[in-house]
């Protein structure tokens, strides 16, 4: 038998055209081809901000007067607060920086405008969710600011002495949950919710594609088990898995970067629980979809990228445009993000954590029940 010793383009060509044969019928290397780059340059060029504006804030108005409506307009129009709520009291106001509905909550006291006019130099109190410093530190410092204009509005005429020298009246920043605004307060538990989504959507991505490639999923499917038993006995033993990898989170994260635990130990573990059971559902959708473990990998990254930008993980999630929002809350690990830092920093009860449960919950029923249906797909 002959071998060839010449280069020949046509054999050369004949190899480039097979290659793009095999590209053009693998559908999911082809959609990374061309969707990687594109989600790419959305996320990091529309949705990420590291100067968040438009941030949720409530207000608490004791004093109903022409300088407390001032300020309030003040803030909108720094366009870092924007006005979403109106409450009844300081106990409604913790309440709603608990359960993350509000990033800052603005009481205006009781005989405020009758204190200014006196020239008592009266405070207004604006306590703020800092579990985050990087979602607070900007709005926080523009705040002295805003002090002096409205002053200038409004004090005037016969008020005008009232506005010399120091300032009319001030504003005092109560920082909760972090007030000291370390970083890893916030990071480390964020970080048990990344990890656990890398690690156990990758193994789980694999388990039926693994089979495929063995030869062992003839096998399998002719044995006589339902596909809901099959999902599930290949779920369970990285449960198993997925507490180890948070148990080592936990021990880290309070013995090693010493972040204070507020909440209680059971209510992590349920939290995390909820979310590995999402993770996992995820995994073995993708591995239903896959061909091969090399698909597989890569619906893995393709799931992974838009978790880590948009769950509020690396930027502040209230930043980000209304539609990355959107994005943001059909991801599980959104919703854990705001549970594992609830928990951890703010003390956070079952009233607060459920609306960030019971979305996780219906994600993993509804990713389930589409893995359920491809995977009968694969009996035919």
């Amino acid at each position: 038998m002959s071998r060839a010793i010449a280069f020949s383009l046509t054999r050369w060509w004949s190899i480039v055209l097979k290659e793009f044969l095999q590209l053009r019928r693998d559908r999911i290397t082809f959609a990374m081809i061309v969707g990687l780059p594109i989600i790419q340059m959305t996320l990091f060029g529309f949705a990420i901000n590291s100067d968040p504006r438009h941030l949720p804030t409530a207000i608490i108005i004791h004093d109903q007067s022409a300088f407390s409506r001032s300020f309030v307009a003040a803030m909108t129009n720094s366009a870092y607060f924007d006005i979403v709520e109106i409450l009844p009291d300081e106990e409604a106001g913790r309440r709603a920086l608990a359960q993350g509905r509000v990033q800052f909550v603005l009481n205006v006291p009781v005989d405020f405008s009758r204190q200014l006019l006196r020239g008592e130099r009266p405070s207004l109190l604006v306590e703020a969710d800092a579990t985050d410093p990087t979602a607070t530190n900007t709005a926080l410092a523009a705040l002295p600011g805003l002090i002096q204009p409205v002053a200038d509005k409004d004090i005037t005429g016969a008020l005008a002495h009232l506005n010399g020298g120091p300032s009319a009246f001030g504003v005092q920043i109560h920082s909760l949950y972090n007030p000291e605004g370390i970083t890893q307060y916030n990071v480390v538990p964020g970080l048990m919710g990344v990890i656990l989504t890398m690690t156990l959507v990758m193994m789980t991505g694999l388990a039926i594609t693994r089979e495929r490639e063995r030869g062992t999923m003839e096998n399998l499917l002719a044995t006589p088990v339902l596909p809901i038993e099959v999902m599930t006995g290949k779920i369970v033993p990285y449960v198993a898995i997925g507490l180890i990898q948070a148990t080592i989170i936990l021990v880290a994260m309070r013995f090693v970067f010493h972040v204070p635990f507020v909440g209680s130990v059971v209510a992590i573990y349920l939290a995390a629980l909820l979310f590995i059971a999402a993770n996992l559902t995820v995994g073995i959708t993708l591995s239903s979809l896959a061909q091969n473990q090399l698909q597989a990998m890569q619906l893995t990254m393709f799931y992974f990228l838009p978790n880590i930008l948009l769950s509020g993980f690396m930027f502040p999630f209230a930043g980000m445009p209304r539609w990355a929002q959107f994005l943001g809350n059909l991801l599980p690990l959104t919703y854990f993000n705001r549970l594992i830092r609830g928990i951890v920093l703010k003390g956070s009860g079952w009233a607060d954590l459920w609306p960030s449960v019971w979305p996780m919950v219906l994600f993993t029923a509804i990713v389930m029940a589409i893995a359920l249906r491809f995977y009968r797909r694969t009996l035919d």
